[in-house]
């Protein structure tokens, strides 16, 4: 183990109260294979939004005789963000199992953790809810006359119900996986790393995104204040959320004590 990740996974552990865990291999790995899948991640969704905004444009060059053209390019671009999504979290569980594999013997959980344990009910809450408004904002905006506004309540609605299947997609993965561990430490370690990932996956960045970016028109209206209005108070209580819930740390330890 290179210095480096010694002391990233040095810190990492006393972040979350394992001063007395020692880094090792296993956790050093893990820990820098999730660290490269959330900034791939993060690089993804920034190019799905690039790719919707050239399609939404192309909508508007477009004469009638193509307007067709752009809902499945849109379309293609949702179905590419899930497909790398899905190849990311399976590099992760790759990476995890040849780590798995090394060791001289292994401890697992006797159960299986659920959504409300690793995900916990303020956050699935909160991410239900933001689908929910700017789903609804969406729709709502859809009857409007202005053609440049329809087409982009479109791109919101596709990206929305694509964004909304790639995390039901990946945390269904993550609360499949087995866990990777060789002592008790290893495996409270396994189960932040859990809920780490969950709460990481949550962090709704293109619900806020896309509403504000698509549905513009030539004129202000109600739905640009709505937008912004979603954005504000999804800061507020998110900011909120991470304040008051649970640490990571002592969320993975109560759902080791329930099991």
């Amino acid at each position: 183990m290179r210095q480096t990740e010694h002391s990233e996974t040095r810190q990492w552990l006393d972040q979350h109260g394992l001063t007395d865990t020692e880094p090792t291999p296993l956790l050093a790995t893990r820990l820098a294979v999730r660290r490269r899948a959330r900034l791939a991640g993060d690089v993804l969704l920034a190019a799905f939004l690039i790719g919707a905004a050239l399609t939404h444009t192309l909508s508007r060059l477009t004469d009638a005789a193509y307007s067709w053209l752009p809902l499945p390019l849109l379309t293609a671009l949702v179905v590419g963000l899930l497909v790398a999504q899905w190849l990311l979290r399976q590099w992760v569980r790759r990476v995890d199992r040849r780590a798995g594999a090394q060791l001289p013997r292994r401890v697992a959980h006797p159960v299986e953790f659920g959504w409300s344990a690793v995900l916990g009910r303020p956050y699935a809450t909160f991410t239900v809810a933001a689908y929910t408004g700017a789903l609804a904002l969406a729709v709502s905006v859809l009857p409007v006359s202005d053609p440049v506004l329809r087409a982009g309540a479109a791109v919101v609605l596709i990206g929305l119900v694509g964004a909304g299947a790639g995390i039901v997609m990946q945390l269904r993965q993550m609360l499949t996986s087995p866990a990777v561990a060789e002592d008790e430490a290893s495996l409270t370690a396994g189960v932040i790393m859990r809920v780490e990932d969950a709460r990481a996956l949550v962090t709704p960045s293109l619900v806020w995104s896309l509403p504000a970016i698509f549905l513009y028109g030539e004129s202000l209206g109600w739905w640009n204040a709505v937008a912004i209005g979603l954005v504000l108070a999804g800061v507020v209580a998110f900011g909120l959320i991470q304040t008051r819930a649970t640490a990571v740390g002592a969320t993975a330890r109560q759902a080791m004590i329930v099991r």
